[in-house]
C-alpha cells in the first residue's frame, strides 16, 4: 500500500467539497495570494491542511465584507504561526465591523494592529475556524497535548478522514499511557476504509497488549478479521468477546452468522437464541 503524502493531501475538488464553495471562488482566493499550492504528479494543484484553514478563513471574512487587502495582512501574520501538522483548537478568527479579530479564551485583539479589543460584537460567520492554542506547546504536558489531539480527531469525524487519522496517531504518539479511545477510534476508522483492515487489525492487536480483557476490542478485532476473510480467527475473537461480556448481543449475532457459514448448526441456534434474548 502506498503511503499517502499527508502534507499535501487535498486536491482542488476536495477543497470545493470541504468548503462548500465553487471552483471560481476558490480560484479567486488562490489568485489573490491567500495560499501558494504545490503541483502534483499530473500538474494538478495540491493543498496542505494549513491552506484549507487559510482559504476557509479568507472566504468567511470576505463574506463578512472585510477588504481582501486587510485579510491578506491579517492572515500573513497568523499563517506564519500555523503548524505543519493539524492545528489544535484555541484561537478563533472572526469579523468585527471592518476589522479581523483574533480571540483566545477571554483575550481578543485586532489581527493586523495587535491592539486588544474589549467586549466586541462578532459579526455572524458560518463556523469558527480553529487555529493554535495560545499556550506554547513546550509548556504543555504530553497528556494535555494528547487530549487536544483526541478532541480534534472527534471534531473531524465524518468530515476529514485524513485529518482524523492523523490526530488519533498523534494521540498514540504523545499520550504518556496507552490511550484506549484513540486505539479504538483509529482501528474502526481504518477498518471502515475496507482496504486498510490489515492496518486496523494491527492497531487492535497493539491495543490488546495494553487492554487484553476488553470485550469491545476483541469484537472490533473480529470484524477486521472477518473483512480479511479469516473466519476461524474471527470466530475465536467473537468467542473471546462473549467470554468477557456474555451480554454482547452483536457478538452473538455475528458468531451465529459465522456458525451458519461454517455449517455449525448447533452454534447457529445457540448464538442466535442468545442474540434474540439479549436484544428482545
Amino acid at each position: 500500500m502506498t503511503k499517502r503524502n499527508s502534507s499535501h493531501d487535498y486536491s482542488l475538488r476536495s477543497l470545493q467539497s470541504l468548503l462548500g464553495v465553487s471552483k471560481r471562488v476558490l480560484t479567486g482566493l488562490i489568485d489573490a495570494g491567500f495560499v501558494q499550492p504545490t503541483r502534483g504528479r499530473r500538474n494538478e494543484l495540491r493543498f496542505t491542511f494549513q491552506d484549507v484553514v487559510v482559504l476557509r478563513t479568507a472566504f468567511q471574512l470576505q463574506s463578512a465584507k472585510i477588504a481582501s487587502r486587510k485579510i491578506l495582512r491579517a492572515l500573513a501574520k497568523l499563517k506564519a504561526e500555523l503548524p505543519e501538522e493539524l492545528p489544535l483548537s484555541g484561537i478563533r478568527i472572526t469579523a468585527v465591523g471592518d476589522s479581523v479579530a483574533v480571540k483566545t479564551g477571554l483575550a481578543q485583539w485586532d489581527a493586523v494592529s495587535g491592539q486588544h479589543l474589549l467586549d466586541f460584537e462578532v459579526a455572524p460567520i458560518k463556523g469558527d475556524v480553529a487555529f493554535l492554542d495560545s499556550t506554547p506547546r513546550n509548556l504543555k504536558s504530553r497528556e494535555q497535548q494528547a487530549d487536544e489531539w483526541f478532541a480534534l480527531g472527534e471534531q473531524l469525524t465524518g468530515t476529514d478522514v485524513v485529518g482524523e487519522e492523523q490526530a488519533y496517531r498523534k494521540v498514540l504518539e504523545l499520550a504518556p499511557s496507552p490511550h484506549y479511545s484513540a486505539y479504538t477510534n483509529l482501528g474502526v476508522l481504518l477498518c471502515e476504509a475496507e482496504t486498510r483492515c490489515e492496518e486496523a487489525l494491527s492497531v487492535f492487536d497493539r491495543a490488546l497488549e495494553h487492554f487484553p480483557d476488553d470485550a469491545l476490542l476483541h469484537f472490533n478485532r473480529a470484524i477486521a478479521l472477518e473483512e480479511l476473510k479469516h473466519c476461524d480467527a474471527a470466530a475465536a475473537a467473537y468467542e473471546r468477546c462473549i467470554e468477557l461480556d456474555p451480554t454482547h448481543a452483536d457478538a452473538h449475532f455475528n458468531l451465529a452468522r459465522l456458525s451458519d457459514i461454517r455449517g455449525d448448526t448447533q452454534g447457529l441456534v445457540r448464538h442466535l437464541s442468545a442474540y434474540r434474548r439479549l436484544s428482545g
